[in-house]
């Protein structure tokens, strides 16, 4: 189209826009379309041609389904892979945990022991202790125990 199949009419001239009317001038008979009207016409295919077209569409589709799964074995072996990692983790997570907990109790036990040990002791020497002043109490001479009276 030519610019000259064109007129611009300026209708309104406001704060937020203008309005343009556009008149198209009718078209001529001589201006030849940009498409054509009609399809173009396609050419008759042979059984040869289209059996070929069928055999590449068949393998198109066959090569897209093999890539779908592969794509979906390499998904699974990614996920076997992530579980087995889980698993393994979670194994050294029981090993470590459970080995801390044995530590820790063995670490109670020996505490407690050693603390029992202690308090034996000093019962030992607390009955020692009394022993001793049995003794020194018996030692001493009764009479002298009545003289000082």
């Amino acid at each position: 189209m030519a610019s000259s199949d064109i007129q611009v009419k300026e209708l309104e001239k406001r704060a937020s826009g203008q309005a343009f009317e556009l008149i198209l001038s009718p078209r001529s008979k001589e201006s030849v379309p940009e498409f054509p009207l009609s399809p173009p016409k396609k050419k008759d295919l042979s059984l040869e041609e289209i059996q070929k077209k069928l055999e590449a569409a068949e393998e198109r589709r066959k090569s897209h389904e093999a890539e779908v799964l592969k794509q979906l074995a390499e998904k699974r072996e990614h996920e076997k892979e992530v579980l087995q990692k889980a698993i393994e983790e979670n194994n050294n997570f029981s090993k470590m945990a459970e080995e801390k907990l044995t530590h820790k109790m063995e670490a109670y036990k020996e505490n407690r022991e050693a603390q029992m040990a202690a308090k034996l002791e000093r019962l030992r020497e607390k009955d020692k202790h009394i022993e001793e002043v049995w003794k020194n109490k018996e030692s001493k001479d009764p009479a002298d125990e009545t003289e000082a009276d």
